[in-house]
């Protein structure tokens, strides 16, 4: 029995013929390392990040958080614990129910959330129609999510 001898190793040229899926999961995990390396620089996550984002109009509690964020409500109990840490989010009882705790962006918060916001310009390739793919990226999650959440 023979062993087969590897073919070239594939060039970018041949990105051409990859299925629409390969692309997508491909530029996906590109983004997601270049975004990640990113926000770390700004001692933020993902996760932080969506959370500064849903406190743009005020306070939310844990609970409306998770559910906004489409997480369980644990996970979001670890994302509130780190930004709390680095100062970006403050927690206050609630004074209706002692079992909840409102939580607000502090200044540092915001002034992250708004250094957070040029990082597609500053980590992204620019693209000619950056609607047009965002309009396709938006279908996609919305017929792929139609099935999960």
């Amino acid at each position: 029995m023979t062993t087969p001898i590897p073919g070239p190793p594939e060039t970018p040229d041949s990105m051409s013929d990859w299925p629409t899926g390969r692309l997508l999961s491909t530029a996906a995990r590109l983004v997601e390392h270049a975004w990640i390396e990113a926000l770390g620089r700004l001692g933020l996550t993902h996760a932080g990040l969506i959370v500064l984002h849903l406190l743009g109009p005020g306070p939310l509690n844990q609970t409306e958080l998770a559910r906004a964020a489409r997480v369980q409500t644990q996970t979001m109990s670890r994302t509130l614990e780190r930004l709390e840490r680095e100062g970006y989010v403050a927690r206050v009882r609630d004074e209706r129910d002692q079992r909840r705790h409102s939580v607000t962006r502090t200044e540092a918060g915001t002034a992250v959330w708004h250094q957070a916001g040029t990082l597609e310009a500053d980590v992204f390739p620019a693209l000619n129609d950056a609607a047009v793919l965002r309009d396709a990226l938006l279908g996609i999650i919305s017929a792929s999510s139609a099935r999960r959440w």
